[in-house]
């Protein structure tokens, strides 16, 4: 249906969705981080919604994670396991990866434009290769995309400071229209770390690590609040969702100092500061980006929507993931799903409302950084319940962690609880012969 079949709904909600990018679980002050870390417009943005403490997102990389979190299904199910390249192209890291998400693919924005909701994207995108090498990717408009300002994507583009303030100003032309949804996807706080000087001379009796990584969450913190401000001016705060959370766990251990890395690239903000400066918190989580560990997939995930939400709500019960966000913000939106929709989530709408639920479905993730060192073997990883098992490619290693009781992943249980292993190996091999073995053709850049 369009537009006009819902112009007597007004009470549908405006969503904002705000992903953060790298940024850790404890990379925010109301979990508890360190003292020098400050985050007001993002406690704010808890204290005022709801705080769940078991959110996952499906991939501890970028592009994996964008995609089940658009779609609603598992990355690898489009054989997107790695991050789109910007310098090479074509089949890589196991021969599944395409050059772009299959356009054809359900996604969010498209199913609340059915419903006649205007949609935006302003930010990060990073689910195709860089346009450059690319061009005859899809626009945005073929994944359900209005209007959009980007960066690792098509179209128009956005400075990395000006994401916040271009969504800011959107929410203003768009008052006393259609419902609207919103990406806004920040940069903060991926390397290059480019804080602005104002930033750095707020944390300048810091050390220069913690000053530079302070002051990049800072700018994260800082375009929240651009968002809550816009949409408070306008009139729109009650009846709209925000949502903030990030696309996977804080950035790997950083280098040691005397590595090439550990250098400002000119020895100012103007160029950036590289990973030694990335000295984020996974909150005492086991494991960090690139890990299928808690520490890489475990984040913030925080919802404001005061016209439903109960304020300062906490969360630690209810199992939510990126894959639930398509049906969970289709019901809030009153947007029907397709019959023939695959979705691989479910609608967890009660919980955002302050009802803490069971999940029925289990989750899967498959990852394609492995190798023998401490964290980083698990290829494969299911949970279901309370129960997390990690495999390795050929599923012969595996461990088992009971995240109810353990939630930094210190004990592998796997083998006093032979019954739980063997109940859940078998389904997570068998969903691994439903993905494909190969890239799509219709999603290869043709030259």
């Amino acid at each position: 249906p369009g537009t006009a079949a819902f112009a007597a709904e007004p009470a549908r909600p405006n969503i904002v969705f705000i992903y953060a990018d790298d940024l850790g679980w404890g990379d925010v002050s109301c979990h508890g981080a360190e003292d020098w870390i400050r985050t007001p417009r993002i406690d704010r943005l808890a204290a005022e919604g709801a705080d769940f403490a078991q959110f996952n997102v499906l991939s501890p990389v970028c592009s994996p994670s964008r995609v089940a979190a658009m779609t609603g299904r598992f990355p690898a199910r489009y054989g997107v396991n790695n991050v789109f390249n910007g310098q090479t192209l074509g089949p890589k890291k196991g021969g599944t990866m395409p050059d772009w998400l299959d356009p054809e693919a359900p996604t969010l924005p498209r199913f609340l434009k059915a419903a006649g909701y205007r949609t935006l994207h302003f930010g990060k995108w990073h689910m195709g290769a860089d346009q450059r090498l690319a061009p005859d990717a899809p626009p945005m408009s073929a994944y359900g995309i209005d209007e959009s300002k980007v960066y690792h994507g098509p179209g128009p583009s956005i400075g990395l400071h000006d994401i916040g303030v271009e969504a800011a100003q959107a929410i203003g032309r768009l008052k006393g229209g259609q419902p609207f949804f919103m990406n806004v996807w920040l940069h903060e706080s991926h390397t290059m770390h480019i804080p602005s000087q104002e930033s750095l001379d707020a944390f300048k009796h810091l050390d220069p690590r913690r000053q530079v990584y302070a002051a990049v969450l800072r700018e994260a913190d800082l375009n929240v609040g651009r968002i809550l401000d816009a949409l408070k001016q306008h009139g729109m705060d009650e009846n709209t969702v925000v949502i903030f959370s990030s696309d996977n766990g804080p950035a790997g251990q950083p280098v040691a100092p005397g590595d090439r890395a550990a250098q400002p690239t000119d020895g100012n903000q103007k160029k950036g500061f590289d990973v030694f400066y990335s000295v984020g918190s996974a909150g005492g989580l086991r494991g960090r980006k690139g890990q299928l560990y808690e520490g890489g997939i475990r984040v913030p995930f925080i919802v404001r929507w005061p016209a439903r939400i109960p304020a300062g709500l906490k969360d630690d019960r209810t199992v939510l993931s990126a894959v639930d966000l398509l049906p969970t913000l289709c019901a809030a939106a009153g947007a029907p799903l397709p019959s023939d929709y695959p979705g691989d989530g479910e609608n967890l709408l009660p919980s955002l409302l302050g009802k803490p639920t069971d999940r029925t479905k289990p989750l899967f993730w498959k990852h394609y950084v492995v190798n023998k060192s401490a964290d980083m073997w698990a290829a494969w990883a299911m949970r279901e319940g309370r129960w997390k098992l990690l495999t390795d490619l050929s599923g012969e290693r595996c461990a088992l962690y009971d995240l109810a009781a353990d939630r930094a992943e210190t004990k592998d249980v796997s083998t006093s609880h032979p019954d739980v292993v063997s109940r859940l190996k078998p389904q997570l091999m068998g969903w691994t012969k439903t993905l494909p073995t190969a890239a799509d053709p219709r999603c290869l850049h043709k030259p």
